[in-house]
């Protein structure tokens, strides 16, 4: 585990954020935090007062996520960690303990596409269970006393529409983001009794980099896979990351103060049909 731009602890003035409080004085951490939904998320709370952990395996862009939320008068730090790696996980709980003793805001986003079909290797299901489901079940864990000192705490899983409905190209896919939502439910009947709420985002496609990797073709086929299964999505487009960041800040806030045990398709209504 690496630390980056260690920052203030929660409190300092934010006068650029003056009359955005939604998470004023809150502490929250954004796992694959570095690019696409989880850098929209971390840019969201950061400018609604909160004090981000951005965590990210990629240095580079984890610094460049952190310098842009400090560069506009939010407070950030950067943790450089492989969330495969359940002993950097405790060090990044341990990290947060130390610096702030509570954790308002768990945004569990980190996932990837996997291997696609039935045929993988012990390696491409491994890491696809790794990633996209031990990872979070366990940090999850490893902050479950931070939680519950904020009295009053947010924990959001990013799931996906291939976790409500099938999937034709990664049924390994389908079942971490499927076992996802499960244990959304399960950890909300568990954490209510301390003021824990525990709900999950279900994106369809979302104009990231990763996408083009869920469509499991060559690169000259890919377009014109997007093109036929957008023309499925009744608002017939990709969702952009800041769409998912908008439904993560109203999980993460005052907002949904009675809300927990859901799942909120972000879909453009595609498992609406």
């Amino acid at each position: 585990m690496q630390l980056l731009h260690p920052g203030p602890l929660v409190g300092a003035p934010i006068e650029h954020l003056r009359g955005k409080n939604m998470l004023q004085n809150k502490v929250a951490l954004v796992t694959a935090g570095a690019s696409g939904m989880g850098k929209a998320g971390a840019e969201r709370f950061a400018e609604q007062g909160a004090f981000v952990y951005v965590v990210d395996r990629d240095e580079s862009a984890t610094k460049t996520v952190v310098d842009g939320i400090r560069e506009k008068g939010g407070q950030a730090t950067g943790i450089v960690v492989d969330v495969r790696d359940l002993d950097a996980l405790k060090d990044v709980a341990e990290q947060v303990r130390k610096e702030h003793g509570v954790l308002h805001v768990l945004y569990n986003n980190v996932g990837i596409p996997g291997a696609a079909g039935l045929d993988l290797s012990e390696e491409e299901w491994n890491a696809l269970i790794e990633i996209n489901a031990r990872a979070s079940f366990y940090l999850t864990h490893y902050l479950t006393d931070l939680l519950k000192a904020a009295d009053g705490a947010s924990v959001i899983f990013k799931s996906s529409s291939s976790g409500l409905v099938g999937s034709p190209w990664s049924p390994l896919y389908s079942f971490t983001k499927g076992g996802l939502i499960a244990l959304v439910r399960s950890l909300a009947l568990a954490f209510a009794s301390d003021k824990i709420r525990v709900n999950a985002i279900a994106p369809g496609s979302v104009d990231t980099p990763g996408l083009p990797g869920f469509f499991r073709a060559s690169p000259e086929e890919v377009e014109a896979r997007k093109e036929a299964f957008f023309a499925q999505i009744p608002m017939g487009r990709a969702s952009q990351p800041e769409e998912i960041a908008g439904v993560a800040l109203f999980l993460a806030s005052e907002l949904s103060s009675y809300v927990t045990g859901i799942t909120i398709p972000v879909d453009g209504g595609l498992t609406a049909k």
